[in-house]
């Protein structure tokens, strides 16, 4: 009695899914599928870096401003705080949205190759996740760009 044999005998189902998964084929065009989503997840990604190392500055210099035991020092850096904890809640908040849509971005990979070896259409879902990948990318973006503005303006301007 071979392993196939096996396995149908007491697991049809598995033994269909590996029937299913063994086409080199399918498994081709299932990842030439998947390439776009995955080159935006590495687009993500390196977003996601640029918007952390300006986080960790602004997490820096708000603990030395705060550890600055100098009265005169810390009456001057209290407008430099309010600006920097601005700051910090926009980087927070593009870090959060582009976060949503690089687990977005994954989710639509995994059911690319889902969808390829199951027969629910699961298409409509997959558009969907895409769509909301981009609205959460494109608001953490406005989030960054908020975020930079902050920045040129200043701690000594206004908006």
């Amino acid at each position: 009695m071979s392993v196939a044999d096996l396995l149908a005998s007491t697991q049809p189902f598995a033994f269909e899914l590996l029937e299913r998964t063994a086409s080199t084929p399918r498994v081709q065009a299932v990842v030439q599928q998947s390439l776009a989503p995955a080159f935006l997840l590495g687009g993500i990604g390196a977003i996601m870096n640029v918007i952390m190392s300006r986080m960790i500055w602004i997490a820096g210099r708000i603990e030395r401003i705060e550890e600055n035991t100098d009265k005169d020092a810390a009456a001057r850096g209290a407008n430099e705080l309010a600006w920097l904890k601005r700051r910090r809640r926009r980087a927070q908040m593009a870090i959060s949205f582009t976060t949503g849509a690089a687990v977005n971005i994954s989710l639509v990979i995994a059911l690319a190759f889902l969808a390829a070896y199951i027969e629910a259409q699961i298409g409509s879902i997959i558009a969907f996740l895409w769509v909301l990948t981009m609205v959460l990318l494109v608001t953490g973006l406005l989030h960054f760009l908020l975020e930079t503005r902050l920045a040129a303006v200043g701690h000594g301007d206004d908006e």
